[in-house]
């Protein structure tokens, strides 16, 4: 799967192992960054992953801060982008399954090193169920009043 993945300061440890644990595993990943744990603004590492998702360069997007909220609230603001923010792997197979999520937001701060594979392997792996949920989408990516 390609993947495009982000990080603040607050996320890059995170990132970094996501990168080594998910090429290992076959998917191509491309780094948007950041390249370190100096401090950044995070909408200008997200808002290019929810803009290459939603431009139908890679198949999916994932990123990283340090509660994964403001990440998320940046990658939502691009149309076509459904990022959640997940917390575990529960959370992540509702994203997928009910909410067709193409965006995955993570905390490093809030979330265990041993929890984040499980998480993101969750959140691959799940399909959209589809059904009634399609409507729901639809009604996501209407324009407001």
């Amino acid at each position: 799967m390609r993947i495009a993945i982000g990080a603040d300061h607050a996320g890059f440890r995170y990132k970094e192992r996501l990168r080594r644990e998910l090429a290992a595993r076959g998917h191509e990943l491309t780094d948007f960054g950041t390249g370190s744990e100096e401090p950044v603004d995070y909408p200008l590492v997200v808002r290019p992953v929810a803009e290459a998702v939603a431009g139908g360069r890679f198949e999916r997007g994932i990123v990283l801060g340090g509660s994964g909220n403001g990440e998320a609230m940046v990658a939502n603001r691009i149309p076509g982008v459904r990022c959640a923010v997940c917390w575990n792997p529960e959370s992540a197979r509702l994203a997928r399954r009910h909410n067709d999520a193409n965006v995955l937001s993570l905390g490093q701060r809030l979330i265990a090193e041993d929890a984040l594979l499980p998480i993101v392997t969750a959140w691959l792996e799940t399909p959209f169920e589809g059904g009634r949920h399609l409507r729901r989408i639809a009604l996501i990516d209407e324009p407001g009043p």
